[in-house]
């Protein structure tokens, strides 16, 4: 109705522009809009028979972040498209709070927006893998409020995404891999970065978060991709089996769950400290949210080791 109006008081103003429709979305669901290499959006074009354009990143600003989705076709096209565009940034933001409220357990305390790294948006189209390197490497400690994740995207607090009190190990690890030319990037003029990273000693989230961060912010990823890395984290052996899980049901769901990639090689020899490697692959929130699962199962895996030191055989251990 709204561009039926807008069309009529054109003809009579005798404007010769067209009249487009304009939506306002949060930049952390444009992604999941355009979808892998532009396939939603395209979609929705070819079956709505518009034309549709949003506006660049570099438009984005602290205090607007929101793009501007254009929709130029008749009026009937363009209310069409609008109904499966809205369609597919509600399925985002629903999917958003999901994430939120399965992750209560995972993340403990954490607080995106203290990381500073979604003003350029969470999800973007994917990039390929590069040459890497590794990173950093920073012990854990929760920190701040992992509820004001949905807040800092949204500017609203969803019901229900309260954090709670989770016990994890007070130490871990992360080996994060980044592209070689973008050491210097992260090291700084003279190491200031590194040594702001330093600062982050205790805070394994939020070093991660800072270091995606940074290499959105030199532009080593391009606006249409999101910035994606490979983390490594050990795990005991014995617990390797039960992340995996039987027939690899654990290792698929955990990939579904977060939208990362995580390898478990099931050859692979332990090290002397009877672990191996966990590889992760995806944008910081997924790699943070397999993270904090995985160690979840390790923990699991623990508890019931110390329950029953040698009362359960290694192999019903390892399922």
């Amino acid at each position: 109705m709204i561009l039926d109006i807008m069309q009529k008081e054109a003809e009579e103003t005798k404007s010769a522009e067209e009249i487009p429709l304009k939506i306002l979305a949060h930049n952390s669901l444009v992604g999941r809009l355009i979808g892998k290499e532009g396939r939603n959006l395209k979609k929705i074009e070819q079956d709505t028979g518009t034309k549709i354009t949003i506006s660049p990143l570099q438009d984005l600003t602290i205090y607007n972040p929101e793009r501007t989705i254009t929709v130029k076709g008749s009026i009937d096209a363009c209310s069409n498209a609008e109904a499966e565009i809205m369609n597919k940034l509600r399925e985002a933001y629903e999917n958003d709070i999901v994430a939120v409220n399965q992750q209560a357990n995972l993340i403990p305390g954490l607080n995106l927006n203290a990381l500073g790294i979604f003003s350029t948006g969470l999800s973007m189209l994917p990039s390929g893998a590069g040459a890497r390197r590794p990173a950093v490497s920073a012990p854990y400690n929760p920190f701040a409020n992992q509820a004001a994740y949905l807040s800092s995207l949204y500017g609203a607090l969803p019901t229900g995404a309260y954090p709670h009190q989770h016990s994890l190990p007070e130490q871990e690890v992360v080996n994060l891999f980044i592209p070689m030319q973008a050491v210097g990037a992260i090291i700084g003029k003279k190491g200031q970065h590194i040594k702001q990273l330093a600062r982050f000693a205790g805070a394994s989230i939020k070093a991660q978060g800072r270091i995606f961060g940074k290499l959105k912010e030199e532009n080593f990823f391009n606006p249409k991709e999101e910035v994606k890395l490979e983390a490594h984290i050990k795990v005991p052996s014995s617990a390797a089996g039960r992340v995996i899980g039987k027939g690899g049901k654990t290792v698929n769901e955990l990939q579904n769950l977060t939208s990362a990639e995580v390898i478990v090689p099931r050859d692979q020899t332990p090290d002397e400290n009877e672990e191996v490697v966990v590889k992760i692959i995806g944008h910081f929130f997924a790699s943070q949210t397999a993270q904090r699962k995985i160690r979840e199962i390790v923990q699991q895996v623990k508890q019931q080791e110390q329950k029953h030191p040698q009362g359960a055989p290694a192999s019903q251990r390892n399922k």
